[in-house]
């Protein structure tokens, strides 16, 4: 099990390295700052944003609302949790940091789709997007470095 969840989780990142389309909804859940991160797949665990960035509510998130759920993250922990996608619409791109799992594309904040579509997320509902994986940065994250990569000097 635990190498098919690996296997699906490389597989949805590898998924969205380049620009594709994909579908792009919202859910006002994601929209509640004091919402709870232990409410979504990027909660605790090594990969989990609690664990990596010390957030408890969606509200710590910088860019909040910027965020939502992805088709690349398959289950609670994945490998994939915390990468920032960049969703283009008409011409409009908006950074969204993935921080829970959605059945196919993006399930995002309200408010970020509105800043996706001109505040029209409530009579469009559902759009298609161009989406591409892009680094943390982007989404107010500060890349987190393996200690093996740092150099130190004495």
């Amino acid at each position: 099990m635990k190498f098919t969840t690996t296997l699906l989780a490389t597989l949805g990142a590898l998924a969205f390295t380049s620009a594709e389309t994909v579908s792009v909804s919202y859910d006002t859940v994601y929209d509640n700052a004091s919402g709870a991160l232990t409410s979504v797949a990027c909660s605790d665990g090594s990969n989990g944003l609690i664990t990596k960035y010390k957030y408890n509510t969606f509200g710590q998130i910088p860019h909040f609302p910027n965020i939502g759920g992805s088709s690349t993250i398959p289950s609670w922990n994945a490998a994939t949790c915390g990468q920032c996608y960049a969703l283009t619409y008409k011409g409009k791109t908006v950074n969204v940091l993935a921080i829970d799992t959605a059945p196919s594309g993006f399930n995002i904040a309200e408010g970020a789709m509105n800043n996706l579509t001109g505040g029209q997320a409530v009579a469009l509902g559902r759009v298609t997007a161009t989406i591409k994986k892009v680094g943390v940065a982007k989404c107010g994250l500060t890349p987190k470095r393996d200690l093996r990569e740092m150099e130190f000097t004495a």
